[in-house]
């Protein structure tokens, strides 16, 4: 293979299609800072504490909230003479802040937006917008008021809940069609998949 064909076969990497990328990412994802910075101030008011706490103990000084001996020994003898459900209500306390942390950590925050397609911009449009076009589209197609149709749109999913109007039942498939039709229109990325629930109750019409 020459020089030129590997240069043919190799793309170089577009500037603005990446700095687009990054713009998307941001704004759809969540940022983690609050958990972050959060967890530092616990980290520096408890350094900062022990580190008081051992100068005022070095100069002998009384403690200022806590002696670090007696904790030291506290910790040694725990859970001795402790309140089991004192104990059982701190562990639980720990472990949820515990598993807040490792979640905002491990698991990708998603901002309730979504992507929409567009050649000439990056649009990025949130789940409310999104829900209340495709109320619309559903109140169409099952000739129902604005009240009686509630849309919930998430990252994988657009839930049509509708009460119909007594004695006029809702044609699903049709109002699946049409929802399904204005999310084709709009392309977001990740596309919803429609779920459309109907209740058995319904609505006394005016």
């Amino acid at each position: 293979m020459t020089a030129a064909e590997a240069r043919k076969g190799t793309a170089a990497p577009d500037p603005e299609r990446a700095a687009t990328g990054r713009i998307l990412s941001r704004e759809t994802r969540s940022s983690r800072a609050p958990a972050a910075v959060i967890a530092a101030l616990l980290v520096i008011v408890v350094a900062v504490w022990a580190l008081l706490e051992v100068i005022l103990a070095g100069i002998d000084q009384p403690a200022w909230l806590l002696d670090p001996q007696s904790v030291l020994h506290a910790v040694a003898r725990f859970p001795e003479g402790a309140d089991r459900l004192l104990l059982g209500a701190a562990g639980a306390v720990l472990a949820m802040a515990g598993l807040v942390f490792l979640l905002n950590a491990v698991l990708p925050g998603r901002r309730a937006r979504h992507v929409l397609s567009d050649r000439r911009a990056a649009v990025v449009v949130d789940d409310e917008v999104i829900a209340s076009a495709l109320a619309r589209r559903a109140r169409y197609a099952a000739q129902v008021t604005q009240e009686q149709v509630m849309v919930v749109v998430s990252q994988r999913s657009a839930v049509v809940n509708i009460r119909p109007t007594s004695g006029m039942p809702v044609n699903v498939e049709q109002v699946r069609a049409a929802v399904e039709a204005e999310l084709a229109d709009m392309a977001p990325a990740p596309l919803p998949a429609v779920h459309i629930n109907v209740t058995t109750a319904g609505v006394v019409g005016a």
